[in-house]
C-alpha cells in the first residue's frame, strides 16, 4: 500500500498479530502478538520446541503463518515478500559459510547474489573483515576457521545487504565466553546504528545484557513479556537482607517490621525482608528503621533472575 501525503508511515520494526503455526495436530504458535520497536533489540525466549525457530521462519518469509498478519521493516508480510526479503538479514542457529571458500570470497559470493557491482563488493567485504576483526584470516578456507570465527564471519555475511532487522536465531550457540561477548559487542554496536534485532537465545544472561524487551513463549503462547527488570519483579524470592553490627539493633529491626515473613538470622545478625527490589519497596523498609532509629550496618537487594523467571513461567 502507497502511503498518501500526510498518513503516518507504518513502523519500521516488528509487529505480528495471532500469528499461528501448526504442523498436522501439533500446535506450535497459538495466536501469538509481537511489537518489536525499530532500533531495539528484542529477545524471545522458550524452553526447546516452543516455537522460537518458527517464529523466525514466519517473520522472515521462509514458511508461511497458517493465520494472523504481521509486517516487517514497514513491509506487510504476506502482501510485500519481496520487500520484507530485501530489507531483513538472518543468522541462524548454525553457521552458513561454505567451507570451501575463504573468508573473503564467503562475503563476495553474498555481494554478487544481493547484486552489488564488483567494486561496492569488494568495499564491503573489506569493510566487514575490518570490523569482525578477520582480515587476517580472509584468505582462508571458512573450514579452516575457529568456531567463533565462523559465527562472526556469519554475522559479517548477514550484513552485506545493509539490512534493517536482522533475525539472529541463538548466535552465540557454541561459542566461549570470550566470542559470546564480542559477539554481545557487535550487536550492541548494531543497535546503536539503528538496526533492529530480534534474537533467540538459550542463554538468559544473553537476553538480559542485550535485550530492550524480552518475551516467554511456552506452550505456542506468550505467557510474559516487558523488560527484564518487569519479569523479575512478577516472580516471588525476591528480599532485602539488613545486616547489624549488634543484636539489640537486630531485635529493634525486627520488632518494627513485624513481618511473619521476615528470616533472622542470628549469628550473621542479619535480617531477610522479602521486597520486590523496588525504589518505593526500599525507601519503605528504610523508613521504618528511621522512624525506630535503628541503624542498619548494610543492605543488600537480591531480585529473582531470569533463570528464575524461565522456571517460573515455562512449563
Amino acid at each position: 500500500m502507497t502511503a498518501t501525503t500526510g498518513s503516518t508511515a507504518p513502523p519500521k520494526g516488528i509487529t505480528a498479530r495471532g500469528l499461528r503455526k501448526s504442523y498436522g495436530e501439533k500446535v506450535v504458535l497459538d495466536g501469538i502478538d509481537l511489537r518489536v520497536s525499530e532500533g531495539t533489540t528484542f529477545a524471545l525466549l522458550g524452553p526447546n520446541g516452543a516455537g522460537k525457530t518458527t517464529t523466525v521462519q514466519i517473520l522472515s518469509t521462509l514458511i508461511p503463518a497458517d493465520g494472523g498478519d504481521a509486517r516487517v521493516a514497514g513491509h506487510d508480510l504476506a502482501q510485500e515478500p519481496d520487500a520484507v526479503r530485501g530489507s531483513i538479514g538472518v543468522t541462524g542457529q548454525f553457521a552458513a559459510v561454505d567451507g570451501l571458500l575463504t573468508a573473503e570470497e564467503n562475503l563476495f559470493l553474498m555481494a554478487d547474489l544481493l547484486r552489488l557491482d564488483r567494486a561496492e563488493g569488494r568495499r564491503c567485504a573489506a569493510e566487514l573483515l575490518a570490523r569482525f576483526d578477520l582480515t587476517e584470516a580472509a584468505k582462508k578456507p571458512a573450514s579452516a576457521l575457529s568456531g567463533g570465527m565462523r559465527r562472526k564471519l556469519d554475522l559479517a555475511m548477514t550484513l552485506v545487504g545493509r539490512p534493517s532487522v536482522i533475525f539472529l536465531d541463538e548466535p552465540t550457540t557454541g561459542l566461549d565466553p570470550r566470542s559470546r561477548r564480542t559477539m554481545w559487542e557487535t550487536i550492541r554496536d548494531l543497535v546503536a546504528g539503528g538496526t533492529t534485532i530480534f534474537l533467540t537465545t538459550q542463554y538468559l544472561e544473553e537476553a538480559d545484557q542485550l535485550a530492550d524487551r524480552i518475551a516467554v513463549l511456552d506452550g505456542g503462547k506468550i505467557v510474559a513479556e516487558g523488560t527484564a527488570d518487569e519479569l523479575k519483579r512478577r516472580v516471588p524470592g525476591g528480599h532485602v537482607t539488613l545486616r547489624f553490627n549488634d543484636v539489640r539493633h537486630m531485635d529493634a529491626a525486627a520488632h518494627r517490621l513485624a513481618l511473619s515473613t521476615v528470616i533472622r538470622d542470628d549469628e550473621a545478625l542479619s535480617l531477610q525482608v522479602p521486597s520486590d527490589g523496588s525504589i518505593p519497596a526500599l525507601r519503605a523498609v528504610l523508613d521504618v528503621l528511621e522512624g525506630a532509629g535503628v541503624h542498619a550496618e548494610a543492605l543488600t537487594v537480591h531480585t529473582p533472575n531470569l533463570d528464575d523467571v524461565f522456571l517460573a513461567l515455562t512449563r
